[in-house]
């Protein structure tokens, strides 16, 4: 199992010799020194603007200010949570349509995948607020945020899913034949389950970009932690420090999901690796 991964990564890429190691190694060491170059510079001009002045921090430990960006985090949450429910089991169905055998299905689910994959979910955004009441069609602000997330994201996590049946090894469908189970029940309690453990870290990256796309609430005045940013602006007055703040909760959340990640990424292949 090692030796053909590490075969695949050297036909992949190019392993580096000992001048290219020691040229990426100045190369990141002179990029970490830009960035930090840069963010230095900013901290000097923000002291300057004064806006470094403690006073202009401290009102964010106020409870009401907590509260009130508290509510903002559960609307974000709470829009994630309720897409990522639906948008899952969706792109895995969307995958397994594709695949069929049956031509007609597979190519208007292609078409349906390719589109919502290609289209920027703020311009479904604004299909809801603006197009879809022109005829009618009134949906709640909630939905008008989670349904476009809905639609992008399950698109994107339907070849998530069928990159992760494709994965899994041809023998198993083999296996699963010859002990006569049939092509549907291979697929439901042999391929899948297998599929749904390969992809599993990705799916939770795909989490993370659903929690980011929820950031275009703002759009249809939905309360989640962006919209409620603006409206702190307008309150403080303090552009930078809401916004550091407000970038601060989502890097935290964002981190902590990808740990997660790369967690059961490295369980998955050690689990692979002793098998």
């Amino acid at each position: 199992m090692s030796a053909k991964s590490s075969t695949a990564t050297q036909v992949l890429f190019d392993a580096p010799g000992p001048k290219g190691r020691r040229r990426i190694l100045v190369l990141s060491i002179l990029s970490v020194l830009a960035i930090l170059g840069v963010i230095a510079l900013g901290l000097r001009q923000f002291a300057m603007n004064g806006e470094l002045d403690p006073g202009k921090w401290v009102v964010y430990l106020r409870a009401d200010y907590l509260a009130f960006l508290g509510k903002g985090l559960m609307g974000t949450l709470k829009a994630t949570a309720m897409a990522a429910v639906v948008a899952f089991p969706l792109g895995l169905l969307l995958a397994l349509g594709r695949l069929s055998r049956i031509t007609p299905l597979s190519a208007a689910v292609t078409c349906w995948i390719e589109f919502f994959r290609g289209i920027p979910m703020l311009l479904v955004v604004y299909a809801f607020l603006l197009a879809l009441p022109a005829y009618g069609v009134n949906v709640p602000r909630f939905w008008m945020l989670v349904i476009p997330m809905i639609l992008v994201s399950s698109a994107t996590t339907a070849e998530v899913f069928r990159a992760g049946i494709k994965a899994v090894d041809k023998g198993q469908h083999e296996a699963a034949a010859a002990i006569g189970l049939t092509p549907r029940d291979s697929m439901l309690h042999v391929v899948l389950p297998q599929a749904v453990r390969l992809v599993l870290p990705s799916l939770i990256l795909a989490l993370v970009t659903l929690l980011k796309d929820s950031t275009l609430g703002y759009v249809v005045s939905f309360n989640e932690l962006q919209f409620q940013g603006k409206t702190m602006v307008s309150i403080t007055r303090y552009l930078v420090q809401t916004y550091v703040v407000v970038s601060v909760i989502y890097i935290a959340i964002n981190f902590l999901l990808t740990r997660v990640a790369l967690v059961l990424d490295a369980r998955m292949k050690a689990r692979a690796a002793s098998s």
